[in-house]
C-alpha cells in the first residue's frame, strides 16, 4: 500500500506515456474446461462460531451485522470461467486505500474519499485446504481492461493501456474481480477487501507481529524507522511496512509486494502463535474489527458462511504458502510501469487450473523489485 508526497506512478487511467509499446494483452479469452482476508480475517471469522455457544448470542448478532458483502455473482452474470470441480478455491484478496473515514488519516495524498486496489493477490487454496500459493499482481501492471458492470448496475467501458488498479476505482469490486478473471481465466470464487484502518486495528488487536529486518529502513513517505533487527510491529508501524516504496529495494510497487509478502507469513505465524481461541476477549477484539472492516462477496456475507469457509482455511501455515509474483518487466517506455509477461503468467494460470505447484521457471527472470529478503519472521 502506497502514498508518497511526489506524483503517485499508481494514478488509475495514467499510461503514464503515449509512446507505443509491445507487450501482452490482458485480453479476455473463452473460458477454457478445467482439467480439474486478508489472512488474518480468515482466522479471525473462524474463531467466531466460539461465541454462538457461549452465551454471547448477542455479540454473534452483532458481529453479522457489521459484516459489508456485495453481490459479485450478480453483477458478473454467467460469462465467466467455469468454476474448479478439484476442490479448489481462487478468491481474491484487495487491500483498499480509500480516503474516506477513518481511513483518511491514513491514506495520504488525496483526500476526496475515493479507493483504489493498492494491493491484490489472487489466493488458490489447493484441494484440501492445507497449502497455498498467493500471487500478487502489481498495482502498476498496464492492461487492457474489459467492459464492466458494476454492483449498482451501471456499465463501464473497456480501457486499452491502463494501470491494473483502475478496475477498482472505476467499477468497484465486480470490475476488479473480472479484470483479475479475463487475464488469467480463472474463476474468482470469493472476494475479500481490506481497508487502511481495518489492517492496522487488526494487527494492534493482535498484540503487534514480530518481524526481523535484514537492512535498516527509513522511508519518511510512509513514515517508517526501522534499524535492522527483530522488532515487534504495532498497526502503525506494519502499515508503514507494507506501504514502504523508497525505503528498501529499487523503490518500486514490485519491492513493496516483497515485503508484503514476507509481512504476510510472519502475519500467519503470529495468529498461531498469539492463542486467539483461547482468549474470548483477544477473540472478540479481533471478530469486531474484522468484521467491520471486511468486505466480501455475498456467498461469505454472514459470521456463519464466512467462519465455515475460514475454518477450512485453519490448516495453511506459513511453510505451505507459496508466494510470487505475476511474472511482469519494465516498461522501457515508462520505468514506472510494468508488463505483463504473458507466456510466464500463462503458466502460473495453467498450474492453478490444474491445482499443481507454481512451477520456478514461470517467475526466474522477471522484474523483482530487489527487497526479496529484507523482512521475515524471527
Amino acid at each position: 500500500m502506497s502514498a508518497e508526497s511526489t506524483p503517485d506512478p499508481g494514478i488509475p487511467g495514467d499510461s503514464g506515456t503515449s509512446a507505443a509499446r509491445t507487450r501482452a494483452a490482458g485480453r479476455r479469452r473463452a473460458p477454457r474446461k478445467r482439467h480439474k482476508g486478508l489472512v488474518i480475517t480468515a482466522w479471525t471469522a473462524a474463531g467466531i462460531v466460539v461465541l454462538g455457544g457461549t452465551g454471547l448470542g448477542y455479540v454473534y448478532f452483532k458481529l453479522n451485522g457489521n459484516l459489508k458483502s456485495v453481490d459479485i455473482d450478480q453483477a458478473l452474470g454467467t460469462d465467466r470461467p467455469e468454476k474448479a470441480d478439484n476442490g479448489s478455491e481462487n478468491i481474491l484478496v484487495l487491500g483498499s486505500d480509500t480516503r474516506a473515514g477513518s481511513n483518511r488519516k491514513l491514506g495520504g495524498g488525496t483526500d476526496d474519499g475515493s479507493a483504489r486496489s493498492d494491493t491484490a493477490m489472487i489466493v488458490h487454496v489447493y484441494e484440501g485446504h492445507k497449502k497455498a500459493s498467493v500471487v500478487s499482481i502489481p498495482r502498476d501492471t498496464l492492461i487492457d481492461r474489459p467492459t464492466c458492470t458494476d454492483t449498482q448496475g451501471d456499465e463501464h467501458p473497456a480501457a486499452r493501456n491502463v494501470m491494473f488498479n483502475s478496475a477498482y476505482s472505476t467499477g468497484g469490486a465486480a470490475c476488479a474481480v473480472k479484470t483479475v478473471e479475463s487475464i488469467t481465466d480463472l474463476r474468482m470464487d470469493h472476494y475479500l477487501e481490506v481497508d487502511f484502518a481495518g489492517f492496522q486495528q487488526l494487527v494492534d488487536d493482535l498484540g503487534g507481529v514480530e518481524v526481523t529486518t535484514t537492512k535498516s529502513i527509513d522511508d519518511p513517505d510512509s513514515h517508517l524507522k526501522l534499524k535492522a533487527g527483530t522488532h515487534r510491529l504495532d498497526g502503525e508501524q506494519a502499515l508503514g511496512l507494507v506501504r514502504t516504496r523508497h525505503g528498501v529495494g529499487d523503490g518500486s510497487d514490485l519491492g513493496r509486494i516483497q515485503l508484503q509478502q514476507a509481512f504476510i507469513k510472519a502475519l500467519v505465524a503470529q495468529i498461531k502463535d498469539v492463542g486467539v481461541f483461547s482468549n474470548p476477549k483477544k477473540l472478540l477484539d479481533l471478530a469486531q474489527t474484522a468484521t467491520r472492516t471486511v468486505t466480501t462477496d455475498s456467498d461469505l456475507g454472514s459470521v456463519d458462511k464466512l467462519a465455515s469457509f475460514a475454518g477450512g482455511l485453519k490448516g495453511i501455515s506459513p511453510s505451505g504458502m507459496q508466494m510470487v509474483t505475476m511474472p511482469v518487466v519494465y516498461d522501457p517506455a515508462d520505468p514506472n510501469r510494468v508488463l505483463l509477461q504473458k507466456k510466464k503468467a500463462d503458466r502460473i494460470w495453467k498450474a492453478l487450473q490444474d491445482d499443481k505447484p507454481i512451477p520456478a521457471a514461470a517467475t526466474r527472470g522477471t522484474a523483482a523489485g530487489e527487497a526479496k529478503g529484507v523482512v521475515s519472521a524471527p
